[in-house]
């Protein structure tokens, strides 16, 4: 039924979209390419395994949790590690963010081992249906929560002192340096916002699929491919070419098998590299 298979996608571009927004975020803001975004995700879905298991908690009540959590992470990884090379180049910040993920894969893995992982409430498998379309109770709720947290960013962005500094630096670093924006803690800010959002972004995707601390590979990956089709460093981009891309994927998968679902996500980067070097919204975060 084509109804349910797009329903699929929407579901499944909601959480594209989540897994992009902060990774792009970042690069928009810093012109950071964050590599261990990726696995600052899977943190997320470990912290809300970690819970629901020794403390019962239930994983939607965990992702404050998990988002405060990776926060501090962020913040930490921009105050004392990424500030040193942040002004020198995306490359440098490349090699720096890939060494760091590889760090924290390894201690995640130590800590949990490198067996799947999953979070099956006892309301996991429940759904209700409307003129024949299957509608899980947990997927409905994802793509509530990833549109709470993409209104709330935008809020944030728009509404705050903070927010108003952050789209400053991005526009023009030494103008917002002149009006005096601490550019530095702007930039631990932007990071921590960043890791928070793929903390939540990891507490979602626990309760959707398993996983296991090497996961972090297949998230950027994705995030790169939305960023690219959506536009590069730009967060309403990064929004559109999560959802575009779910959809697409679940289309394809329909019509062409499972088997080529990564296909049509890489076949969808090259097109669009191509016709569209900008992406859809176009690049830099506004």
């Amino acid at each position: 039924m084509i109804v349910q298979v797009l329903l699929n996608g929407i579901f499944l571009g909601a959480i594209y979209a989540n897994i992009a927004v902060g990774f792009s975020l970042a690069w928009g803001v810093m012109d950071v390419i964050n590599v261990a975004h990726g696995t600052l995700i899977v943190i997320g879905s470990f912290v809300t395994f970690s819970l629901f298991k020794l403390a019962g908690m239930d994983p939607f009540l965990s992702i404050p949790v998990s988002m405060l959590l990776l926060f501090f992470i962020g913040y930490s990884m921009q105050k004392y590690l990424l500030k040193f090379v942040v002004k020198v180049g995306v490359f440098l910040s490349l090699i720096l963010t890939f060494g760091l993920d590889l760090v924290l894969v390894n201690v995640v893995l130590l800590i949990f081992t490198g067996d799947y992982r999953s979070v099956t409430p006892s309301y996991s498998g429940t759904h209700f249906e409307i003129g024949g379309v299957t509608i899980p109770y947990v997927r409905l709720a994802t793509l509530g929560i990833c549109v709470l947290l993409t209104l709330l960013l935008q809020l944030f962005l728009a509404k705050t002192k903070t927010g108003n500094a952050i789209r400053a630096t991005s526009q023009n670093r030494q103008a917002a340096e002149i009006v005096g924006v601490h550019v530095g803690r702007i930039y631990s800010i932007t990071l921590g916002v960043s890791a928070a959002l793929a903390g939540a972004c990891g507490s979602l995707i626990s309760m959707v699929q398993s996983f296991t601390p090497f996961e972090g590979g297949y998230f950027i990956m994705k995030a790169f491919i939305i960023c690219v089709l959506g536009g590069l460093g730009n967060v309403m981009g990064a929004i559109i070419g999560g959802l575009i891309l779910g959809i697409v994927e679940t289309m394809g998968a329909r019509v062409l098998g499972t088997g080529f679902q990564e296909a049509i996500s890489a076949i969808i980067m090259i097109l669009v590299l191509i016709l569209m070097p900008k992406g859809i919204v176009g690049s830099k975060y506004k």
